[in-house]
């Protein structure tokens, strides 16, 4: 039987998106109300990082922990990664020792060759071109909130980066319009070979057009990681794209802001957004632990009915 993995958001059927967003309500559920629930003794979840993060570190150590296994953390300083092994060397030798892998890397063809000799599941914790795990947790915490993300209207306001790119693709499978409001230059390209119509993707330059009667405003760092060398430039071409009080005011009364986080008060988000009443950051931090270990489950278990 193929192992399964989980490289880009379009990787799952609809189905199995929904499937997850209901094991995470009830392992949520079940964290909140204090149950011990392991199905995932004796199981070690591997964690390759040559990226650094907060969020992604901590939900999935934390979540392998409470669903009983174990994570061990790697570093390009704490393996051979760093010192030019081949990646699927360090892949055959990895998934004969450990049960599941994650990586957070460059590349998105990186993680990909790590998985074309795995033995085990991986998943893509992050990638220049993607991050399916925030989406996952991104549409989970939209439907806590306020139930079926079909129909609505996500405005990506901000730079054509991992992040929109991986909303892009769940626009399309859950049938939902992104519109991103992107300076030119900063445009949207092909980078996973699928086609997008206007009901599921439109690209825009005006923050303004892209927000009104907008569903979801989200956004992110307007230097991502890679693009440090940039930063002055970037600064000063996403000045007029910060989402303040004024753009979110045209966006839909019960709109919700996301941001992944960190996020930089002043720079692409106001402090008054951030920390306002419309702002479910921290649940949607919260909620990529929930949805990992969800996810987790799934991809070692199958699907899980108890």
């Amino acid at each position: 039987m193929a192992v399964k993995h989980f490289l880009q958001f379009s990787d799952f059927t609809l189905d199995e998106h929904q499937y997850l967003f209901r094991r995470t309500a009830e392992l949520k559920r079940r964290w909140k109300a204090g149950e011990l629930y392991r199905p995932l003794l004796g199981k070690v979840l591997t964690m390759i990082f040559e990226k650094n993060s907060t969020r992604t570190r901590v939900a999935f150590e934390a979540g392998m922990a409470q669903l009983g296994g174990h994570a061990l953390f790697l570093s390009n300083s704490d393996s051979q990664l760093g010192r030019g092994e081949p990646i699927e060397d360090v892949s055959r030798v990895v998934s004969r020792m450990t049960d599941i892998v994650m990586v957070r890397t460059f590349e998105q063809r990186i993680v990909e060759r790590f998985a074309s000799v795995s033995k085990v599941p991986v998943i893509n914790a992050l990638t220049n071109e993607f991050h399916p795990c925030q989406i996952l947790a991104d549409i989970f915490t939209y439907i806590e909130h306020r139930g079926s993300i079909e129909g609505k209207v996500v405005a990506w306001v901000g730079d054509a980066n991992n992040i929109s790119y991986t909303w892009r693709q769940a626009a399309k499978l859950f049938n939902f319009q992104l519109r991103a409001a992107t300076p030119k230059g900063y445009m949207f390209k092909d980078v996973d070979g699928a086609t997008y119509d206007d009901k599921h993707f439109v690209q825009l330059h005006d923050p303004r057009e892209a927000v009104a009667g907008a569903d979801i405003v989200t956004t992110d760092v307007c230097v991502s990681m890679g693009f440090e060398r940039e930063s002055l430039q970037r600064k000063v071409d996403f000045e007029p794209y910060e989402v303040t009080a004024e753009l979110m005011s045209l966006a839909r009364k019960d709109a919700l802001f996301m941001h992944c986080l960190p996020a930089h008060r002043g720079e692409e988000v106001s402090a008054e957004v951030l920390d306002g009443p419309q702002s479910v950051v921290w649940d949607e931090a919260e909620n990529r632990m929930h949805t990992q270990k969800a996810l987790m489950e799934y991809l070692l278990l199958g699907q899980v009915n108890d």
